[in-house]
């Protein structure tokens, strides 16, 4: 009787011992939730969004309150309810002139209390500074003068620190390089205008956003000089299809079974799109800092067979098939002429670009990167360092080139301008260097 009394006292320390385990893994945890706060809480401005990351592995979220305190005055300016969510991810919206701080220092603190029986709490608290003011532009460069498909150079001063500068200039971003600094922090900005503006893109403007993400928009004074571009008429051979096209199929197997015209109009629409894109992305990788010196090197004696901007419209048995818009200059010299880099600068791609064949794009430094398509062979390779004048390949006839030529393109962040500018030593210097220095 006493064997089966101490079997039962055990069993019941047993289930004793489990349900309070039990008890204290579920209502009964004391584990607290977690409380992350985004790095851009740091530094607030007038308006501002904060991402801050709730969780509980336990019984899972009950409340959230977040709140700014300055001058021992408490704001709350967020509070959620859950339903033992595991996690949660909020976006805190902060209007710091109806919340009425001043710019200066101040406290975030992010609370999360869990499901549990005790309510366990977890408090962050995260110094900040509220910073309402907007950065200063000063503009360096009171005359800028652009070409049609040309390029520009604009210098100016910020007032403060920047998370992004740079500019706005007919729909498109270019970031700008600290390049020197005094009592403000000056930078240089390289802008292209293309040959052809879209329609509602014509602003171009300065902006300066700094850490808070209060921003500035500063109207940017230009003077375009409009350009007139050539229309070529291009006739498409059935030996011209048949060679090029046969290409294309062997790269693209889902190309085959269709007709070197049909091949040909999906080559000039879809893939050129593709391509345009691939170069596009390859430019972007730039150094903060010029690379490059003084005019750069068209191909030794070459002479031109088409011209930047030139309108392509394409023709076969007298039916518009296609049209296109030539970004570079074809230049030609002997076969397999010898290619040089035409300043220096780094390499950023060197391979195959569909309709522009074996092709190099090197980095000069500050969004500038050229390009050189067509070649019959490569001679370098990505991230390898070129000098200006060195040889990197010969010229071909690869891609879509129906001879052997050098097609050769200037892009600034990867929207491609006229070179005949960046050939001539005296627009450089007018317009780039004078400016920069």
């Amino acid at each position: 009787m006493k064997k089966v009394s101490g079997y039962l006292i055990a069993f019941a320390v047993i289930l004793l011992g489990l349900g309070v385990w039990v008890f204290l893994a579920t209502l009964g945890e004391t584990n607290k939730p977690s409380v992350e706060i985004g790095r851009e809480a740091a530094a607030v401005g007038r308006q501002s969004e904060i991402s801050i990351v709730f969780s509980d592995t336990g019984q899972g979220l009950r409340r959230t309150e977040v709140a700014i305190v300055q001058d021992n005055n408490r704001r709350v300016i967020s509070t959620r309810d859950y339903e033992k969510n595991k996690e949660a991810k909020e976006k805190i919206s902060v209007d710091a002139g109806a919340l009425k701080l001043h710019d200066g220092a101040a406290t975030m603190v992010a609370s999360a209390y869990d499901s549990s029986l005790w309510k366990n709490k977890t408090e962050t608290a995260l110094p900040i500074k509220i910073d309402t003011v907007p950065p200063q532009i000063s503009l360096q460069t009171a005359q800028n003068y652009i070409n049609t498909g040309g390029a520009c150079a604009v210098s100016y001063g910020v007032s403060e620190g920047v998370t992004k500068t740079g500019v706005e200039a007919w729909g498109v971003f270019y970031p700008g390089y600290k390049t020197a600094k005094d009592s403000r922090e000056i930078y240089t900005a390289f802008f292209a205008l293309p040959d052809e503006i879209p329609p509602g893109k014509e602003q171009v403007s300065l902006i300066a956003v700094d850490e808070a993400g209060n921003q500035t928009l500063s109207s940017l004074p230009i003077v375009i000089r409009k350009k007139k571009f050539i229309s070529d008429k291009m006739v498409l051979t059935d030996a011209f299809l048949t060679m090029k096209m046969q290409e294309f199929q062997r790269a693209e197997p889902k190309l085959s079974g269709k007709t070197p015209l049909d091949v040909f109009v999906e080559v000039n629409t879809r893939i050129r799109a593709e391509n345009l894109k691939t170069i596009q992305n390859a430019c972007r990788k730039t150094e903060s800092r010029r690379l490059w010196n003084g005019a750069f090197l068209r191909m030794k004696n070459s002479a031109p067979r088409a011209f930047f901007g030139d309108r392509r419209t394409y023709y076969y048995n007298g039916t518009v098939v296609g049209t296109s818009i030539h970004n570079g200059v074809d230049l030609a010299s002997v076969a397999r002429a010898p290619i040089e880099a035409a300043n220096d600068g780094i390499v950023r791609f060197a391979g195959p670009i569909g309709i522009y064949g074996n092709s190099i794009i090197i980095d000069h430094g500050m969004g500038i990167s050229t390009l050189y398509s067509h070649l019959s062979s490569i001679d370098v390779k990505p991230d390898q360092t070129v000098k200006k004048g060195e040889v990197i390949g010969t010229s071909g006839m690869t891609g879509l080139a129906g001879g052997d030529h050098l097609h050769f393109g200037v892009a600034i962040n990867g929207q491609f301008v006229n070179p005949v500018e960046w050939w001539d030593a005296h627009w450089i210097a007018d317009n780039i260097t004078g400016k920069i220095e």
